[in-house]
């Protein structure tokens, strides 16, 4: 009886400890986590805690029978947790601290519980990941090309259903209209839920492998022809309700009616797998009763080794896995409190007085918006629009962080861009003929894009620490080494714009721009620190 209250308050006494350090370790991720599940793509997260927390108690029984057989090998998800905690706090990248989170409470269910009681809970683990959105830059993107594929789709409907309809990337015309496909109309707002379903009824089925992979695969399909048969419908209503077919109450029924009928017919090829490819019964009959006598013999075999170690530790604390799980933690906190890694450095010269003058070109001020300023935290930034004698005209945008953290960090156009509605109709890199340090050709990134009939062209690059970077991926590597090496995680992003008008081609835009990198980026070297 004393050993086992000694076990249960040692037990508790871990739990608060590892609760305690936990916070400390995440307390601005975590809530910066349930934030995002504020967010309309994103509000499943909240069935999603629940749902582990039942599948994990639906196991109790099977977790009762299993020795507890701790071993060295939770280190491997300690160890992985610990590193994916300083890419994100020394990258600013809170994916990587909710990746984190996860493999550090996959490593103390690991040390308690040992390696037979945590395959019992392996899908539950797994299934917790789900309640991770992916990274803005990935969501944006995979958004991108849902929308081009649902529009693309939705017109071929409106055109087999003898409506005319014409697509130029996401804008459909239809003669005596024009639609725009958002991004609350890509379809990831049913395909993120739709997997999760998928997955519960796969798990819970007596489906083969290769049948329940088919079931969850199958909500990628079923997500995209559903939402774009909701793109068609407002093609259709649109001459009888008019704009509100696109918008308000409608809108927003029409979304849950697309959904609804995404899940019955998820259902109903669940249904028909177990109807027209059934499984033979006497498979899974054979496979529980080896598993169950698996079970008995395993627990059989280690009743006496787990005698031996409850007699040996009557608590968790003697245990020297529990004190290096412990120490660890313990030392992370001290880093990460103890030691300032990034240093804020000041630009040599403040953006304002950056030229308004250059050669033949003249600019013009402006501003950025407070909710924009709030959300991107710069600390200097400059908006200029220029004019050359020509009457032709470039922004030319530069943001300076002194030091990136999460939520302090470099965002890219990439990412900004394509959410107000513009398309990249062609993206990628390109050599300008402007030499670097070492003489190589400065390589930054090129876009093309559209919206409503306008087009654009773009270069954007990222000084960062004396490196021209054009990937985010790069920035948070080089912020992670850096910050470790350097102690700086300073930067910039450096923006230039040209309309490309109606009566000139891409490649005289693209001269343009040349021109104008070539005049800027000598005078910028003078306010970027190296």
């Amino acid at each position: 009886m004393r050993t086992g209250y000694a076990e249960k308050t040692a037990g508790l006494a871990a739990v608060l400890a590892y609760a305690l350090l936990g916070a400390v370790l995440y307390y601005t991720s975590i809530p910066h986590l349930v934030g995002m599940w504020q967010r309309e793509d994103f509000t499943y997260c909240w069935f999603l805690l629940p749902i582990v927390i039942y599948l994990i108690w639906e196991r109790r029984e099977r977790l009762a029978v299993l020795p507890v057989r701790r071993s060295w090998m939770f280190l491997v998800p300690l160890v992985t947790g610990v590193a994916l905690y300083w890419l994100g706090e020394l990258g600013g990248e809170y994916t990587a601290l909710f990746f984190s989170f996860w493999f550090l409470a996959v490593a103390l269910c690991w040390l308690h519980l040992g390696w037979p009681r945590l395959k019992v809970i392996g899908f539950p683990l797994c299934f917790s990941l789900a309640m991770i959105p992916p990274p803005n830059f990935l969501y944006n993107s995979a958004s991108l090309k849902l929308k081009l594929i649902s529009s693309w789709v939705g017109v071929r409907m409106l055109q087999l259903m003898g409506t005319t309809a014409y697509r130029e990337g996401n804008l459909i015309d239809l003669g005596f209209t024009q639609l725009q496909v958002v991004d609350a109309c890509s379809g990831l707002r049913y395909l993120m839920p739709l997997l999760v379903l998928g997955a519960l009824l796969a798990f819970y089925s007596r489906l083969s492998f290769w049948k329940r992979v088919l079931l969850v695969a199958s909500a990628i399909p079923l997500s995209i022809a559903t939402n774009s048969l909701r793109i068609a419908s407002v093609g259709l209503l649109y001459p009888v309700l008019g704009a509100k077919a696109s918008e308000g109450l409608f809108h927003d029924l029409s979304g849950w009616l697309v959904f609804m009928i995404s899940l019955a017919l998820l259902l109903l090829e669940f249904w028909a797998l177990n109807r027209f490819l059934p499984e033979n019964p006497g498979t899974f009959k054979e496979m529980g009763k080896v598993k169950v006598q698996r079970i008995v013999d395993s627990s059989s075999a280690e009743s006496d080794a787990s005698g031996q170690a409850a007699a040996s530790y009557t608590s968790f604390f003697p245990d020297p896995r529990f004190v290096v799980a412990v120490a660890v933690l313990v030392t992370t906190v001290l880093l990460t409190h103890g030691v300032e890694f990034r240093e804020r450095v000041p630009l040599r010269r403040a953006l304002a007085e950056f030229p308004l003058a250059v050669v033949e070109w003249r600019g013009i001020r402006g501003t950025l918006e407070t909710e924009v300023l709030d959300a991107l935290k710069l600390s200097d930034y400059m908006l200029v629009d220029y004019t050359n004698l020509s009457g032709e005209t470039i922004n030319f945008y530069v943001a300076y962080n002194d030091t990136q953290r999460k939520g302090e960090a470099t965002h890219s156009p990439s990412s900004c861009l394509p959410g107000s509605g513009w398309v990249f109709k062609e993206s990628g890199q390109i050599d300008l003929p402007v030499r670097q340090v070492d003489g190589s050709p400065m390589r930054v990134c090129r876009a093309y894009m559209e919206k409503s009939g306008s087009r654009l062209l773009t270069y954007y690059w990222f000084p960062q620490r004396g490196r021209v970077l054009t990937s985010l991926y790069q920035i948070k590597l080089y912020n992670f080494w850096d910050a470790l090496t350097r102690h700086r995680t300073d930067g910039a992003l450096v923006r230039i714009i040209t309309p490309v008008h109606t009566a000139e081609t891409p490649e005289t835009a693209e001269k343009r721009l040349q021109e104008v990198v070539k005049l800027m980026v000598p005078r910028l070297a003078g306010f970027l620190p190296d």
